[in-house]
């Protein structure tokens, strides 16, 4: 992801020395940076293909493997080259006037991203006129740690708001930083419920490759991850409805992304930063946010239960 934002980086500022009037040599050079992605991201593939071989998850077929490496190609330069970096505030926080009585959301992003991931959800939730505030976690290289207070000051404005508890949701890092909250906060009471899309709940193996405090909490079965899961109530994750995926380029082995108890729903062929793009996952955070009572999800498996929920789509 890192090498991606470098990529895109050094290829806008070619492209801006373009627009000054450098020569096509410029342009072809300025191209090929911030297309350095694709090569590096079908690595990740790879390495995806090959860890889980002996996950429970089920197989992705070659097909589906292609689809998503391409999809998710294209829609990193939309995110990290677009949306991110000159459209994070194009959406602004929705509060309005008469959200008293209504069901809010908090969102809350991943590792090296920022409040415009959610882009592509902002129309959809303005027309359902959903009251809704998306964070900043910042610093962004900083420790898990230091996020829950960010969140907490989302929670209390939506609270006071709507006077209702909210639903968060978190893509990748994020849902950590959600659970982070709850333990912090003592959030239980205080929220709907939480949906977690790509989150390594119990590390993945490409964190190995991070030096930042917060990719090395994310690593595989790392200690900050163990110590969370014993603070734990095993009660907790049955609030939780967690999505992910067998094409999850960074999140993987694919099952670290459930917990147990969880409403656990697998989407097939589509990576980590495309699972937003799944219609289910929208769709299911509105019908969450209907809820009349925070009851544990109909697929939710008991506590005590160690196996992913597979619900395809």
């Amino acid at each position: 992801m890192i090498t991606l934002l470098l990529a895109l980086a050094v290829g806008g500022a070619l492209a801006a020395w373009l627009l000054a009037g450098a020569s096509v040599l410029w342009v072809v050079l300025a191209l090929g940076l911030a297309l350095l992605h694709v090569p590096l991201m079908a690595t990740e593939f790879l390495l995806l293909r090959w860890i889980n071989r002996s996950d429970p998850a089920p197989q992705a077929t070659p097909l589906e493997m292609l689809r998503a490496w391409w999809a998710e190609a294209v829609g990193a330069l939309r995110v990290f080259g677009w949306q991110q970096p000159w459209r994070w505030r194009q959406f602004d926080d929705q509060l309005p006037a008469d959200a008293l009585g209504r069901r809010g959301l908090v969102l809350v992003h991943g590792f090296v991203c920022n409040r415009g991931l959610w882009n592509a959800w902002w129309p959809q939730l303005q027309q359902a006129g959903v009251p809704c505030i998306a964070v900043n976690l910042e610093p962004v290289f900083g420790s898990i740690d230091r996020y829950p207070p960010l969140i907490e000051a989302a929670v209390q404005r939506m609270a006071q708001a709507t006077g209702r508890p909210p639903l968060l949701v978190g893509h990748s890092m994020g849902g950590l930083a959600l659970r982070a909250w709850l333990r912090d906060f003592d959030g239980d009471a205080r929220v709907h419920g939480v949906v977690t899309i790509g989150s390594p709940h119990h590390g993945t193996w490409l964190g190995r490759f991070g030096y930042a405090p917060n990719a090395q909490q994310m690593r595989w079965q790392s200690r900050w991850l163990l110590a969370l899961a014993a603070s734990e109530p095993a009660a907790r994750y049955r609030r939780f409805t967690c999505f992910w995926g067998h094409c999850d380029n960074i999140v993987f082995p694919a099952s670290t992304a459930t917990l147990p108890g969880a409403d656990n729903r697998h989407l097939r062929g589509h990576a980590h930063v495309h699972l937003l793009q799944h219609p289910q996952v929208l769709a299911t955070v509105l019908q969450r946010l209907a809820e009349d009572a925070a009851q544990p999800a109909a697929n939710s498996r008991s506590p005590g239960s160690t196996a992913p929920a597979s619900i395809s789509a």
